[in-house]
């Protein structure tokens, strides 16, 4: 209602209709203002400006398929106010056989760049949501002749194609180094930590995290070179060590450059897989895990790593299982336990301004995961309404 409304209203209704439409128009006006307000400071966060009106929100992040039964699956993402979709680039993939002769050029003739890419961020472009794309793995000739999970041997062979990558998808501005590189079977060479989160790491353990730093110090600034609105998010680390694995705060205890210094980036990455409602504090998780309700412990490990800045957390994968037995996370809820779990978690991410953003992993049903908010014909689940409205 505009105030010319107003008017139109007290000329046929009386001052009673015209108080009663003021206290409406002016009730409106505060609700719009204050989602204004939350995309603003998202916009200037993320160095993006958009419409004001623009339904999705960056605390909404999602990793899922492109498309369901031959059809686009942004209209649904779309929908449920998800405002980045996440998806990789692996390296190894784009530039398999040779090195390029021109690295930091897209065009050159060694980069192969998959279709699904190009699709991926034109529908989301369509559909006004954001793209955040993880850049992960590693070419032979790069690294040895190794497996894709180690890194290169140069660091900048790394950033050349971080700046290639840029400057193929230009209106991209979310950028993620590796996923969960403190897990072995991502991230190599890596030896494991013992069986305690204080234990110091050996020189062989402390390998790892400390070539992750160069490969993310390096992208960062080829990053910002091509773009200085660039985001970029580092650390990412998985909810705990376990087996072939170091603990996220031995991981960001160790993440350091060989002058000691700490690498750069705008964010840091975390998957907070939770067993219980999501809630900021409550006992510790068990062996050094963080889970949903350690970030506050996660966040002040992060201000004595970086005590200049108050690093902000890109939460990339969350899901609650719904329906059956879970093949990642072992384990699954009733579908009411499992909408207050979405519910709680997604305020969580509202309120607290140490979170960026809150990803979904598996938003469809497959044989093996049950977090779907989505089954596998596409149907909503419990969780769809739980999450839209979160």
């Amino acid at each position: 209602m505009t105030l010319q409304g107003v008017h139109t209203i007290a000329a046929y209704g009386g001052r009673r209709a015209w108080r009663r439409a003021l206290v409406i128009l002016l009730v409106g006006a505060a609700l719009v203002g204050a989602a204004g307000r939350e995309i603003a400071t998202a916009a200037e966060v993320s160095g993006e400006a958009g419409p004001l009106a623009d339904p999705q929100t960056v605390k909404k992040s999602v990793w899922g398929p492109i498309t369901l039964n031959g059809r686009s699956l942004f209209p649904t993402y779309d929908d449920l106010g998800v405002g980045i979709y996440q998806i990789q680039a692996h390296w190894d993939q784009i530039a398999p056989a040779q090195r390029p002769a021109h690295p930091r050029n897209p065009t050159d003739r060694a980069y192969r760049w998959p279709s699904y890419l190009d699709y991926a961020v034109s529908e989301a472009k369509r559909h006004d949501i954001r793209v955040l794309i993880q850049v992960i793995g590693a070419p032979r000739w790069a690294n040895g002749g190794r497996h894709w999970r180690f890194a290169p041997d140069d660091p900048s062979d790394f950033a050349d194609f971080a700046a290639a990558i840029a400057e193929r998808y230009p209106h991209v501005h979310h950028w993620m180094i590796w996923g969960e590189p403190n897990r072995r079977p991502n991230f190599g060479p890596l030896t494991p930590s013992r069986r305690t989160v204080k234990t110091k790491l050996t020189p062989r353990q402390a390998q790892a995290p400390r070539i992750y730093a160069q490969l993310l110090d390096a992208a960062y600034g080829a990053l910002k070179s091509a773009d200085p609105d660039n985001l970029v998010i580092g650390g990412n680390t998985f909810t705990s060590a376990g087996p072939g694995a170091i603990y996220p705060y031995q991981w960001i205890r160790y993440l350091r450059l060989p002058d000691g210094s700490r690498p750069r980036m705008d964010m840091y990455g975390h998957n907070p897989f939770t067993f219980r409602k999501p809630r900021l504090g409550g006992r510790p998780s068990r062996r050094g895990a963080v889970s949903f309700n350690d970030l506050p412990r996660l966040v002040r490990a992060l201000d004595r790593a970086y005590p200049e800045r108050r690093l902000k957390l890109f939460l990339s994968e969350w899901g609650v299982p719904i329906g059956f037995w879970d093949h990642d996370l072992r384990y699954s809820v009733k579908a009411r336990e499992g909408t207050r779990w979405i519910r709680a978690g997604l305020r969580i991410a509202r309120r607290w301004g140490r979170i960026y953003s809150l990803g979904w992993v598996h938003p469809v049903d497959t044989d093996k995961n049950s977090q779907g908010l989505l089954d596998w014909n596409g149907n909503p689940k419990a969780g769809y309404r739980a999450f839209k409205g979160g």
